[in-house]
């Protein structure tokens, strides 16, 4: 007995008490010491399918898990002797605007199934930090509020299978001021997401008000006035024809988001596009089994620096981003994990992610002898044989 009691006194003073601790929810944003341990708390808070479909990837969900396992496979190189006395400049420049951070908040649609203020949280926390925030097709809020909120945005466009409903929609956001228009083309014949089915057998809600069959559209802002009736989201017939009617329709830089190949890339450049995301849509459109940090030398190679390339995927740390940067991206994007910061507390949640990942790089760029964007070089990283 005496023996026991010692066993547990000894337990419950080591780390093994704490890790019996990781599972408690956050009570403050603050109480958070990573990005990662907003996941949970979300997770405890959200309706089973809302988790579901934010967590969800496609098929296996080997490319969700692909996109974090590539950064595994890339080392960095701390450089010494370098004065990193300073604060770093993490400041980018994007199509003339300048972010106080190279970390965008990348479209996630319906928000509003997060938190009851939805995008509009997350336009003020991307408005209070500075930061780019790229609102989707689906959003919940309306457009006009969320750029007041934030500042400068960009309109990330599904093209419907009507060109009439696309146009539209483009009108709606150059009315917005939005400098920059970013059309998905990795998400056109659909997907199975198996992992988002099997949270929602789990869910026993009552939720046919706000997932009446056909009510898709008119639960949307910007399709607000718009005749949906035998319309898709998607445009199947997404063909370099389509991109350049686009182009030519439109003010606004055309972004292209989900390219992952040196050929794409290379066409995308030849066809005038002003910019690329490399992007596989977080794991969530095909099951390539390929991360997009692992894509990423490849479209660099393609654009030639003819165009900015940004990539999402997968980051989760600042060693992320320093890793994404050195490689030639000019920014990065997060989606999850300012979601889980917005599920678990709003606009707080959300600043809270963004100031981590901040810090981290910041951290880390002083490690690697980099006092700004610029400094970040190819040679502070290696890829792991």
């Amino acid at each position: 007995m005496t023996s026991r009691r010692r066993f547990l006194k000894f337990v419950a003073a080591s780390p093994l008490a704490a890790a019996a601790e990781e599972g408690a929810v956050l009570k403050t944003p603050k109480d958070a010491l990573n990005v990662m341990d907003f996941e949970e708390a979300a997770r405890k808070l959200l309706p089973p399918a809302h988790y579901g479909y934010l967590a969800t990837g496609v098929d296996d969900d080997r490319t969700l898990r692909a996109n974090r396992e590539g950064f595994g496979r890339i080392q960095l190189r701390p450089h010494r002797m370098a004065d990193v006395s300073g604060k770093p400049d993490v400041a980018v420049n994007l199509f003339g605007t300048r972010f106080d951070s190279p970390v965008a908040l990348c479209p996630v649609g319906s928000q509003n199934a997060f938190h009851p203020q939805g995008e509009l949280a997350v336009a003020r926390a991307a408005g209070a930090r500075k930061s780019l925030q790229i609102l989707s097709t689906n959003t919940t809020q309306p457009i006009e509020k969320v750029a007041e909120a934030a500042g400068p945005i960009w309109y990330q466009l599904y093209a419907t299978s009507s060109w009439d409903v696309c146009q539209k929609l483009v009108r709606h956001a150059e009315s917005a001021g939005c400098p920059v228009l970013v059309l998905t083309v990795d998400l056109t014949v659909g997907r199975n997401t198996e992992t988002l089915e099997r949270y929602k057998r789990n869910d026993t809600r009552k939720c046919e008000t706000c997932h009446q069959p056909g009510a898709h559209f008119s639960r949307k802002p910007m399709f607000a006035g718009i005749d949906m009736k035998g319309i898709g989201m998607y445009q199947t017939a997404m063909t370099w024809d389509f991109i350049k009617r686009l182009k030519d329709s439109t003010k606004m830089k055309l972004v292209l988001k989900g390219i992952e190949t040196r050929e794409d890339a290379q066409a995308c450049v030849e066809q005038g596009v002003d910019g690329l995301i490399v992007s596989n849509h977080g794991g969530r459109a095909e099951e390539s089994g390929r991360g997009t940090i692992e894509c990423l030398p490849e479209v660099l190679e393609g654009a030639a620096g003819r165009v900015p390339v940004l990539i999402d995927g997968g980051i989760r740390r600042g060693t992320d981003i320093l890793k994404a940067l050195a490689l030639g991206a000019r920014a990065v994007g997060v989606g999850r994990p300012y979601i889980w910061g917005l599920a678990a507390f709003g606009q707080p949640g959300v600043e809270r992610v963004l100031e981590m990942l901040r810090f981290e790089l910041e951290l880390v760029m002083r490690q690697c002898g980099a006092r700004s964007i610029e400094e970040i070089r190819r040679s502070m990283v290696m890829l792991r044989g």
